[in-house]
């Protein structure tokens, strides 16, 4: 009660000045007299006339500072008379501030006689520039104002054809009638409506906060929407998989019940179907399906066939133009596109739509990889924003985590460098050094690559940085110690270890017992290879390494088991010589890998997050940037996917950890029996035993997938 009587006055004095203007004659009367009967303060009304008289002066000086170009006093008027819930809320007032910038940025090139004064012409320009990069930053997104943003930059704005219009006499005629209309309409609101001016405040607060809300929820929904498609699409899949596979088990039983033998092809054409969709698109099958009577047959028919749903191409994009914005924009721009363009490639579905992403934005060139220009996109490497930098990272590290992404990027020579720099100024726990991070190690797949890596002192670094664990991200360790393994595997590597192998030696075996077990394949990998430097060994026995593995031994799981059981046959194995061969020549061709993996660690913690009215992603795009339907898909290589060794050795070739989880792990579900399936032909072996009998298949050939699966059928 107390707070209403402080400010009793002023709310009894909105009161009198709204009957006022509503000409409640008679009400006024009385509401005045029942105020002066009461004892309650009445402030003195001011009179319609006066106030009018007041915003009439106010109205008279604008455009008296207008017409003379008084920019400083314009805007302090502005600023002082034009309340802030109306400049920065209402769509009319920012779009006439803009021009009214622009108009006093050019007011001396119109108006000056011979040449105008430098120091003011770069005064004004400067001022535009600052008004630009903050509040005019609002309408960047809006293509009518985009072409002024070059304005700044442009020398000589008077003969520029995209500029001659604002140098004409009906342009300032016309800006001035629309600035006339907003005062009189403007002020004189301001001065004879107060109460309605709060309510309309404090509404539009109110309802700009709610709209600010679910724009947000709607884009959170959006994202979440699709990440859950993608993820009930892929359940499905292997959902209609497995119960196909199944049924090619249950016949493969009836069959050994019914004492029919099981050739190793049909059980290999089995194993094929569970393992991968890829191996299943590139191995011939030769399955009877046509087997009568069986519960086999029951579990087909109980399957609906999966329809392949049409996957749409994405629009066109015009390249020029997104190009030129992501170097001449302003900061918020940029970020705002590398991350549309990033969404575009991490949310297209696998398969034409993403390949053909992909595609456009290296024929495009889309980061400048092919270009010798100065200014180009990739310099957002360097960018004073560190919300540029980490945008252009993630990019970047989308690109690397395909195959052609990284073959595009392996073109520009500059870019290893500029990376390795960005990786070594970045503060520890930036989501921009783990994303460079990420893009360097999947650049590691790649032999040229590798080598470089190396003769720049990257192990060097790496080592460093897993000095002390306690302070990098889960993503940062994993893929540190992912680059230093695919480092260590080349015999360059190997060398560059050995100069600190005591480091090296302490820093692996204090891995070993991290809590992070994703990280145990690449310390297993990392410590196998370099044991194959004699000197290495000699400084691993000398430090207890065999101890030190025996205890994990002790506590490991059975793949970590045998694993180890390799490292330590190599500490104590015996070479015929000191030296090791050097595979610095084989350059020619990387057995690579089409590793292809998008993880979703690349879209985490978005910290850009639009205003109300920002468009963002797709909607970004296709509004502002839509171009000329130019698809031309490619039809994509795909190799023969699968790791060429035993899941008992360390790991022995360049992987990613995105990959490895995906792809390696997935396959070890069935490490719970034992089935060892060959690439190519099998010997079979056949045993009866007590309680039934055990049918099993062994390779003869030595590249085959060990995943040592054994099962038996009761009789």
């Amino acid at each position: 009660m107390g707070d209403v009587l402080a400010y009793e006055a002023e709310l009894l004095g909105l009161v009198r000045e709204y009957l006022d203007f509503a000409e409640f004659e008679e009400t006024v009367k009385i509401f005045v007299k029942e105020c002066k009967i009461k004892g309650k303060p009445l402030p003195k009304s001011a009179g319609v006339s006066l106030r009018d008289s007041k915003a009439l002066t106010i109205q008279k000086d604008l455009l008296t500072a207008f017409e003379n170009g008084e920019q400083k006093v314009f805007f302090r008027l502005w600023k002082g008379h034009i309340s802030s819930s109306v400049r920065y809320s209402e769509p009319v007032a920012q779009k006439l501030e803009f021009y009214l910038h622009i108009h006093f940025a050019t007011y001396l090139l119109k108006h000056s006689v011979g040449k105008p004064d430098k120091a003011e012409l770069e005064e004004r320009i400067s001022h535009f520039k600052t008004y630009l990069e903050t509040k005019g930053a609002a309408l960047s997104q809006t293509t009518e104002f985009l072409p002024f943003y070059a304005l700044p930059f442009v020398p000589n704005p008077m003969v520029h054809p995209s500029f001659k219009e604002l140098f004409q006499d009906s342009w300032t005629s016309d800006l001035r009638t629309r600035l006339e209309k907003f005062l009189s309409v403007t002020l004189k609101a301001k001065n004879t409506l107060k109460i309605i001016k709060l309510f309309y405040f404090l509404f539009i607060n109110l309802l700009t906060e709610m709209l600010q809300q679910l724009h947000e929820q709607l884009v959170e929904s959006e994202r979440r929407t699709m990440t859950y498609l993608k993820r009930f699409n892929k359940m499905q899949a292997d959902y209609h998989n497995l119960i196909g596979v199944t049924a090619e088990l249950v016949d493969s039983l009836e069959a050994t019940v019914n004492g029919k033998m099981i050739t190793p092809e049909y059980l290999q054409s089995v194993c094929v179907r569970l393992f991968s969709n890829q191996m299943r698109q590139s191995v011939a099958h030769s399955i009877d399906f046509t087997r009568p009577g069986t519960a086999s047959t029951m579990l087909r028919a109980s399957l609906a066939p999966v329809k392949m749903q049409d996957v749409p191409l994405l629009p066109s994009l015009d390249y020029e133009k997104l190009k030129k914005d992501l170097i001449m924009g302003n900061d918020r721009l940029k970020a705002f596109l590398l991350q549309a363009l990033r969404w575009r490639l991490t949310t297209s579905y696998p398969g034409e739509q993403r390949d053909t992403v992909l595609q456009a934005y290296i024929s495009n060139d889309l980061l400048d990889c092919h270009s010798n220009c100065q200014r180009s996109v990739l310099k957002l490497l360097h960018s004073k924003s560190e919300v540029v930098r980490q945008y252009m990272a993630r990019l970047i590290n989308a690109f690397a985590s395909l195959g052609e992404g990284r073959l595009y990027l392996s073109q520009n020579p500059k870019l290893l460098r500029i990376l390795e720099e960005r990786l070594k100024a970045e503060d520890k726990d930036s989501l921009t050094r783990e994303n460079v991070l990420g893009a360097l190690q999947k650049f590691s797949l790649r032999r040229a690559l590798q080598s470089a890596m190396i003769r720049d002192g990257l192990i060097f670094w790496l080592v460093d940085v897993l000095t002390d664990t306690d302070c990098l991200s889960d993503y940062t360790l994993e893929y540190s110690v992912a680059l230093l393994m695919n480092l260590c595997l080349r015999s360059a590597g190997k060398k560059m270890c050995a100069k600190i192998a005591n480091r090296v030696l302490k820093v692996l075996s204090d891995l070993l017992g991290h809590e992070n077990h994703e990280i145990q394949p690449y310390v297993n990998g990392a410590l196998y290879s370099i044991l194959a430097i004699p000197s290495v060994r000699e400084e691993a026995r000398a430090m207890g390494m065999e101890e030190i593995l025996r205890c994990f031994i002790k506590e490991g799981n059975a793949e970590m088991i045998r694993q180890i059981e390799f490292i330590i046959k190599q500490l104590n194995s015996e070479p015929l010589n000191d030296s090791i061969v050097s595979d610095d020549e084989e350059e020619e061709e990387d057995e690579e890998e089409d590793h292809d993996t998008m993880e979703a660690d690349l879209d985490k913690d978005e910290v850009l997050q639009p205003q109300l009215g920002e468009l963002t992603g797709e909607k970004l795009l296709t509004t502002e940037y839509l171009g000329i339907m130019t698809h031309t898909p490619k039809t994509k290589k795909k190799l023969f996917p699968g790791v060429h060794q035993s899941i008992d050795e360390p790991l022995q070739r360049p992987v990613t950890p995105g990959y490895h989880r995906t792809v390696w792990k997935e396959n070890l579900w069935l490490s719970q029996g034992r089935i060892c399936l060959a690439q190519s032909d099998f010997s079979s072996v056949y045993s009866s035993g007590q309680n039934g009998f055990c049918w099993s298949v062994k390779p003869s050939s030595s590249a085959w997938y060990n995943l040592n699966v054994d099962f038996k059928v009761h009789t």
